[in-house]
């Protein structure tokens, strides 16, 4: 049974115009990607007179993959909206919503299956954390290190995953008095942290097409403190 979830690797412009070494990996190194495609084997995804439902989900929200021209488990492929469980062409309102949310719901059920959140320096909790995401990472490690150093109350958490957050984020962020995200745009990550987590993050944002030094940081960290 597949996920069927896309994946989106989230950049940012410092990153795609730099360049550093990276040794290419070993395909054979590389852990297998196993794919189990349906068969007329998949009792739970019959019904009662023994005709395929290619839409019937598991407890993941996970439905089976059918080779399409598959003998016994013909179904409809392509972009209009299905009805649920039967996989039939579908233009009715109700059935639209329940799909949409059906599909946030499997999306969302990830968090399950991605690691937890960690800090990646300071205190788990006191008066400032610093979280980033993308290029920032080296300016806020180098910001918080110096400033740790010095006693400060200054943590780091840099996130890999955006949606969803992992699981712990919304615990991490209530033990601070202060959140400060720094980002190389106008605002983005913050505004998803405010919704999502009801959190008075602050923002310390660069639009020049250069990238957040660690004096700027230290400047900012120190005004929160």
């Amino acid at each position: 049974m597949q996920h069927m979830t896309p994946v989106i690797f989230l950049s940012d412009g410092y990153i795609a115009n730099g360049a550093e070494p990276w040794k290419f990996p070993v395909s054979a190194d590389l852990p297998e990607i196993k794919v189990e495609f349906a068969s007329q084997n998949f009792a739970a995804n019959m019904d009662d007179a023994g005709k395929f439902q290619p839409y019937k989900r598991d407890e993941k929200l996970v439905r089976p993959w059918a080779i399409p021209g598959t003998k016994g488990l013909e179904h409809r492929v392509g972009g209009l909206e299905k009805q649920d469980v039967t996989g039939n062409i579908s233009y009715e309102p109700d059935n639209h919503q329940h799909m949409v949310k059906t599909r946030q719901a499997k999306v969302d059920l990830i968090a399950n299956y991605i690691p937890e959140q960690h800090l990646d320096s300071g205190p788990k909790n006191g008066k400032v954390l610093v979280l980033g995401w993308g290029s920032t990472y080296g300016a806020i490690k180098s910001a918080c290190s110096e400033l740790q150093k010095e006693g400060l109350s200054v943590s780091h958490a840099h996130l890999r995953y955006i949606r969803p957050f992992p699981k712990n984020l919304g615990d991490i962020l209530k033990n601070f008095e202060n959140v400060l995200i720094p980002e190389i745009n106008n605002g983005q990550l913050i505004r998803i942290i405010r919704d999502v987590y009801f959190v008075d993050a602050k923002g310390y944002n660069k639009i020049m097409g250069i990238p957040i030094t660690k004096g700027e940081l230290v400047t900012e960290i120190k005004k929160l403190l």
